[in-house]
């Protein structure tokens, strides 16, 4: 009897030395995940690497903070044992708010199949869009506690569309999709906190630098920049506002716009108002209007009437400075030797964008409104975007470097930080190595 009970007590021993393990991985929930956020030099785009598939493969993505949810080429080299394509009519094809299905005459493969939902996968680069299957495969991550990286979570029945190739064009080399982290509930952002009960807020931080990475966070703070510093402790807060109509280059009829706009007032250099007509700076109910946050857009681009103003504001407050003849794509270029150097960058007059009250705006310093084209030339960084555009003010990725930006989709916030440089630390400075 003794030893029978005794042999009991090993067996359970063992059962639970070989079980908690498992037990241990299943019942892991994180608090927060983090991606790499690198600049490729020669696009000026923001990438970022997803493990997806079955065995995995990091595909490299086109980071798009407006983008409608992660699409990825189908047509060339996907190959995956855990691909399901997600049927018309499903909870899932609800969720996505699809309006199409689709019919593939072909032998069945992943992009591919019958009577499947559709979406309308899209490229702001070229500003062309397509249909594409709705499928659903495995994801994988890295967690992280605000400070390092932690273990690797999956989530595997991630949703996605595929895209066909032809859409890659004018992405940067060896990206084969875009992730997008737009206002749908099938972006990355939403599906993230939706698996694993985080909160729906994550936080973007690009670097000005193409040898160090920046970073997205996904779910709440902190966000510790070395040297062990928690941003998300000093955020200036705004409201997002939804614009009503799909800014994609393609949607379906009635969507409202995936991108995050916010309510910019007035601008001011220097303290001085620019003179311009702020009834532009609205959204009107055919969604035209307003000021957007993109990091496709490697500058800030202005409707020209407002453009022509910020430009001779400025000039008028450098008259000190000798201007240059322009270049392309900028419209106000200076003799940089004439320039002095600060902690935020070239010691040229500040530009803000005044939010819901006056005593709440946005900092450009020179870091983020100066661009060095020549080793003796400084341009204004901001592009002209033509009369009528759709958007009035795409705040671009030039301005965005080395500013955190939390977007808290439950309340609908945008907290922001200003330069980093003024607190001597960088998007470049997250801890991207393990305790």
């Amino acid at each position: 009897m003794a030893l029978s009970y005794h042999f009991f007590l090993f067996t359970c021993l063992l059962l639970s030395i070989s079980i908690s393990p498992s037990i241990a991985q299943t019942s892991f929930r994180p608090k927060a995940l983090v991606l790499p956020v690198s600049k490729d030099s020669s696009t000026l785009q923001y990438l970022t690497p997803l493990n997806q598939r079955t065995p995995f493969v990091p595909v490299k993505l086109t980071f798009h903070l407006g983008g409608q949810f992660l699409w990825v080429d189908c047509e060339q080299g996907y190959v995956s044992s855990s691909y399901k394509p997600v049927r018309c009519r499903s909870a899932q094809c609800s969720l996505a708010r699809s309006k199409s299905c689709g019919e593939c005459t072909p032998s069945p493969r992943p992009g591919c199949n019958n009577d499947t939902c559709s979406l309308l996968p899209d490229n702001p680069v070229i500003n062309t869009g397509t249909i594409g299957e709705l499928a659903q495969d495995v994801v994988s991550i890295q967690s992280t506690d605000g400070k390092n990286p932690g273990r690797v979570v999956s989530v595997p029945k991630f949703l996605f569309t595929c895209g066909g190739t032809f859409l890659l064009g004018g992405l940067a080399n060896g990206v084969k999709g875009i992730a997008g982290l737009g206002r749908t509930r099938i972006s990355l952002p939403f599906q993230f906190s939706a698996t694993f009960s985080f909160d729906r807020k994550f936080a973007i931080c690009l670097s000005s630098s193409t040898r160090a990475n920046g970073v997205v966070i996904f779910g709440d703070g902190p966000y510790v920049l070395l040297p062990g510093m928690d941003v998300s402790k000093s955020l200036i807060y705004t409201p997002l506002i939804l614009n009503p109509v799909s800014t994609a280059a393609a949607s379906f009829e009635g969507e409202p716009s995936a991108d995050y706009f916010i309510g910019v007032k007035s601008i001011k250099i220097n303290g001085n108002a620019v003179k311009l007509n702020t009834s532009l700076l609205s959204i009107n109910k055919e969604g035209f209007g307003g000021t957007k946050i993109s990091t496709v857009n490697p500058y800030s681009v202005m409707e020209t009437s407002i453009y022509n103003a910020v430009i001779q504001a400025f000039i008028k407050e450098v008259e000190n400075i000798p201007s240059v003849a322009a270049i392309a794509p900028f419209g106000a270029c200076f003799n940089s030797t004439f320039i002095g150097s600060t902690r935020v960058g070239p010691a040229v007059p500040q530009i803000d964008l005044v939010l819901q009250s006056s005593s709440v705006f946005w900092r450009i310093f020179g870091a983020n409104s100066m661009v060095q084209v020549k080793s003796d030339v400084l341009c204004l960084g901001f592009v002209d975007g033509g009369f009528n555009p759709r958007t009035l003010i795409v705040i671009g990725g030039h301005q965005l470097e080395d500013n955190l930006l939390q977007f808290d989709l439950a309340t609908s916030k945008l907290g922001f930080s200003s330069s980093l440089l003024f607190r001597r630390t960088t998007c470049g400075n997250f801890n991207f190595t393990s305790n």
